[in-house]
């Protein structure tokens, strides 16, 4: 009986019991700006692909490659916002300010000197870090020259990411999704004009998207200038945002530097994988991007409510409601089973719907149709690792386990066994991207122990009144 309970607790967010209807209300109204934003920035990648495919795979192949430094770049972007949003989730619980100011102020001087350095590695070295990724002399050239242009992006991101993050942290999770979404819109359009040379433009092929990537960041940084300079929560005081805050500091580096670890470690794993990939054939990238690419569309519900249940949790941690923080915590996790379980069929139902899309050789047909099939049940592991780890750990404080668990899993385990299939044993391509594919069900195990222990449900904000 207690099992169906909890099962109608988790499906039926408009049942009668009133404090579920609280809880699915709160966090639909988080889950939902995030889902739109998500949906927007897949479906502009997908959009890039599918305009690229119509330049050409090698062209295509080329652009994978090199945007996975801008996947590397996400993932330290989102363990600086991991910092950001455990601390001032809970301040917001608090509606302490002037900590969530000194906290951006914090994450806004790291992300500049991540940035700084992506920055000059792609406009310096654009072949070097190409060569990571390929042999392939003429994906290399592409892709350089797509870098050389792109890296002005990264600068941008410095501010607006950070602040877009601190936006969700206070519940303006709407006007973070207008922002992001309207610089994402502009983004796609601005390929197609750039890309196929509409309005008399110059057809630019690759350097177009890099070219519209550029003048969208710039927007997006715009609007986020425009919205803190109006100071709808707060009033931005650079004296309390760039002061001296050791106390904070030392919190912010010790809660986001394993949510940073952590991330890096998750990022350039997959990064790895890419190369792994990458140095099998140019048919093995192709569909991998457009198989990624799918997946990522799919699982935006996935996504979205670990980063709904992570501000939600601490804002109710923060205010000290633990046993709620507890409860809702449970009430996550089923509901994101459920999806992730939803997730799956609908990859399989459009499996055959998406070649229609891409033009691919007929090898690479063949590989995007299995790694469609085993993205669909690799998905509902993301998604509990993904709300257990990224969301509800860290909701509580607790980034340091995620780190441990995804150093041991994905360096000690996945990389080496991928590269042990893929080069020592020589498997087919498929083979190896299975094996490469089951990182998400090494952890489960253990993150699950993890959660059922409590262990993460900590309150971590300071008086300074």
């Amino acid at each position: 009986m207690k099992k169906e309970k909890l099962f109608r607790d988790a499906v039926m967010p408009f049942g009668r019991n009133k404090e579920n209807r609280q809880f699915y209300r709160s966090l639909a109204s988080l889950v939902i700006p995030i889902a739109i934003q998500n949906f927007i920035t897949n479906a502009v990648n997908s959009a890039d692909v599918l305009m690229l495919g119509y330049v050409g795979q090698t062209e295509l192949s080329a652009v994978s490659l090199a945007n996975q430094f801008q996947f590397l770049l996400t993932g330290l972007f989102f363990g600086i916002s991991s910092g950001v949003t455990i601390l001032a989730s809970q301040y917001w619980g608090k509606k302490d300010t002037d900590s969530i100011q000194a906290v951006m102020g914090i994450a806004v001087k790291i992300a500049v000197v991540i940035t700084a350095i992506f920055a000059i590695g792609a406009f310096a070295v654009p072949e070097l870090l190409m060569k990571i990724y390929t042999n392939n002399a003429q994906l290399i050239q592409i892709g350089a020259s797509y870098l050389r242009v792109i890296g002005i992006s990264y600068l941008m991101m410095s501010f607006s990411q950070v602040y877009l993050c601190a936006l969700r942290s206070v519940e303006r999770a709407q006007l973070s999704t207008i922002i992001s979404s309207a610089a994402l819109i502009l983004n796609v359009l601005l390929n197609a004009v750039f890309i196929f040379g509409i309005g008399g433009a110059p057809k630019l092929g690759v350097l177009g998207v890099a070219a519209a990537t550029v003048i969208s960041r710039t927007a997006e940084l715009v609007l986020c200038l425009i919205d803190a300079a109006m100071g709808k929560i707060f009033r931005i005081n650079f004296k309390v945002m760039f002061g001296t805050h050791k106390l904070l500091f030392a919190d912010f580096l010790k809660y986001s530097i394993p949510a940073l670890i952590n991330d890096c470690a998750w990022t350039v794993a997959f990064s790895m994988y890419s190369s792994i990939m990458g140095h099998l054939n140019e048919d093995v990238v192709a569909a991998s991007s457009v198989a990624t690419t799918v997946r990522d569309l799919c699982s935006i519900l996935c996504f979205a409510l670990a980063a709904g249940a992570s501000v939600l949790l601490g804002i109710e941690i923060g205010e000290g409601r633990l046993e709620d923080a507890k409860r809702d915590a449970s009430r996550s996790c089923h509901l994101t089973l459920l999806v992730g379980i939803l997730t799956g069929v609908v990859i399989l139902l459009i499996r055959p719907l998406v070649s229609v899309y891409f033009h691919l050789t007929e090898a690479a047909y063949g590989y995007l149709d299995i790694m469609l099939m085993i993205s669909a049940y690799y998905v509902v592991g993301q998604a509990m690792n993904t709300l257990l780890i990224a969301g509800i750990f860290r909701a509580g404080g607790d980034s340091r386990f995620g780190m441990i668990c995804d150093l041991i899993v994905m360096w000690c385990i996945s990389v080496p066994l991928g590269v042990i299939s893929a080069f020592v044993l020589k498997l087919p391509p498929m083979a190896v991207y299975f094996v490469l594919c089951l990182d998400e069900f090494w952890k489960i195990p253990v993150v699950y122990r993890h959660y059922k222990s409590s262990r993460w449900l900590k309150d971590i904000t300071r008086d300074f009144s």
